[in-house]
């Protein structure tokens, strides 16, 4: 017995656009949380703890004590019942539960007995994931076991939202320090000018004509000028200048999306494949929102995608009149929509729809990423065939 008809929190939208707003990249947060599963265990004397965090697709334990876990399906999740609502959930025995008793964690001789889950909630009824304590025997925790787990998962939370200030100043201070680079380049030519021409009058002396003297004086003129308009331009919008973070490329990209998602791809049987372009492989660019976007674009067409099927991703970088464009071109040979699922994708109004195996269906996850791209300024664009595959093409400007 298997039953993919898993409920959603009522406000799943606002719950993945919350958690794709602390932009997670689960392979670097390996091993920041380490030390807080070890505490949950030594505190309920139980043989395993994890942290899970689950987005539209899979749930991704970022840390762990007893267990090697990296990912599973949503739907293969106990932790997924737990963000439901707004309490913790304590199953003594898995076995006694019709929801999970069939399941291999489970039903084998050494499975799991007991669960313990307490939501992560970011901000009022948003709860991104869990910290939970399983153990292999039928068990239970004391009231003060549970009040020390509650600051443990507070924690975490407090954790979370700190890395990501945490990212978010080190940007700024990369903007400004990036900022001052381009000030000071952008100061010495006009300046180099200046001096240069002023040099050369002072060379020349009453020797130089009227109509040199006057193209001199304009050239310094216009010197100036390109020096006045960059400092107007600090003091008035400089604090909005874009500056694409260095460490992130293409190839870097193509790494964390294939250590994430080929699991999932083997798990099916489905061939999982990236093109880069090569010209343009260690431009760096902005991470920000990307490993949401392609990430959801990825699982989806995975889903979708039948056994021995294929799923292709090629990312490139576009420069098209002095802009840069980052391209994500995500393709399928799955089950294909028609032209009604694509406007409803495109409207934001897409539904759940199960998989080629029967996965559950996270249309919100297709909506989460509509709304990425549009926070982003971008594009995206969608072509299918019913029964021949899907087409998802992102592009997103890059500003330099």
């Amino acid at each position: 017995m298997t039953d993919k008809s898993i409920p959603l929190p009522d406000n799943e939208l606002q719950r993945i656009i919350g958690l794709s707003d602390l932009d997670m990249d689960f392979i670097d947060m390996e091993g920041a949380f380490n030390d807080l599963t070890l505490l949950a265990t030594k505190i309920t004397g139980m043989q395993t703890s994890l942290i899970n965090i689950i987005d539209a697709h899979t749930q991704w334990t970022i840390a762990k004590q007893g267990i090697d876990v990296k990912q599973v399906p949503r739907a293969d999740s106990v932790c997924h019942y737990t963000i439901l609502g707004d309490k913790y959930v304590e199953i003594q025995d898995l076995r006694l539960d019709a929801r999970f008793s069939y399941r291999d964690f489970v039903a084998r001789p050494d499975g799991f007995r007991y669960y313990f889950g307490i939501p992560l909630r970011i901000t009022e009824g948003i709860n991104i994931g869990t910290l939970c304590v399983l153990d292999t025997k039928v068990n239970s925790l004391s009231p003060e076991e549970i009040e020390l787990l509650k600051l443990v998962s507070q924690t975490v939370v407090e954790r979370l939202k700190s890395m990501t200030v945490i990212r978010q100043l080190n940007e700024k201070l990369h903007e400004l320090e990036a900022s001052k680079r381009k000030a000071a380049h952008d100061i010495r030519g006009p300046l180099a000018g200046i001096v240069g021409l002023s040099s050369l009058l002072k060379e020349q002396g009453t020797s130089v004509d009227a109509e040199e003297l006057s193209k001199y004086v304009s050239m310094i003129y216009k010197s100036g000028q390109s020096l006045l308009d960059l400092a107007d331009e600090i003091l008035t919008d400089g604090v909005n200048r874009s500056v694409i973070p260095q460490g992130f490329d293409l190839t870097l990209f193509s790494e964390k999306l294939t250590t994430l998602y080929q699991p999932q791809a083997e798990a099916k049987h489905v061939e999982l494949e990236f093109m880069l372009e090569p010209c343009n492989q260690i431009v760096p660019f902005s991470k920000n929102m990307l490993m949401q976007i392609a990430g959801n674009l990825i699982s989806n067409a995975i889903k979708f995608t039948s056994a021995g099927g294929k799923v292709q991703v090629k990312l490139r970088m576009i420069l098209r009149r002095s802009k840069v464009f980052l391209r994500i071109h995500v393709s399928d040979t799955g089950s294909g929509m028609d032209e009604k699922s694509i406007q409803r994708i495109l409207l934001g109004k897409a539904e759940t729809t199960p998989g080629t195996i029967g996965e559950r269906g996270y249309g919100l996850g297709l909506s989460l990423v509509k709304h990425l791209v549009e926070l982003r300024g971008g594009k995206i664009k969608i072509t299918s065939i019913v029964d021949q595959g899907s087409v998802f093409v992102v592009t997103l400007p890059q500003y330099l």
